[in-house]
């Protein structure tokens, strides 16, 4: 089976166990877990990270867990707080810039094959 397709088994999942990727001049990501249909992403930012303007097929939604965020989506921007959340439909272009280190959990679906 392939890493892109293969899918981490349904179990618990500790903390402890967290593999961290660099994805960026202060980010990093952790896959949390997925399968085909859907995936959970933890994202940490230090203060002025930056989430670029991107787009993809993928639903997502994203809860800010900690942490203050300038949110872009399409032509609109909105400062957010930990507690928050925002929805990106299908290919609407969106990003974020960090404005106090934080945290997002970023939910794809279907899953972020690129990811993985």
């Amino acid at each position: 089976m392939s890493t892109a397709t293969k899918e981490i088994p349904a179990s618990f999942i500790t903390e402890q166990d967290a593999v961290w990727t660099d994805v960026g001049p202060g980010m990093r990501r952790r896959i949390i877990s997925y399968d085909a249909q859907m995936m959970l992403v933890k994202v940490t930012f230090e203060t002025g990270g930056v989430g670029a303007l991107h787009h993809h097929v993928h639903v997502q939604q994203s809860y800010i867990q900690s942490g203050v965020f300038e949110v872009t989506l399409g032509e609109e921007k909105q400062v957010l707080r930990a507690g928050d959340a925002f929805y990106v439909p299908s290919d609407v272009w969106h990003g974020v810039v960090c404005l106090e280190a934080g945290v997002l959990l970023d939910a794809f679906s279907p899953m972020r094959e690129d990811f993985v």
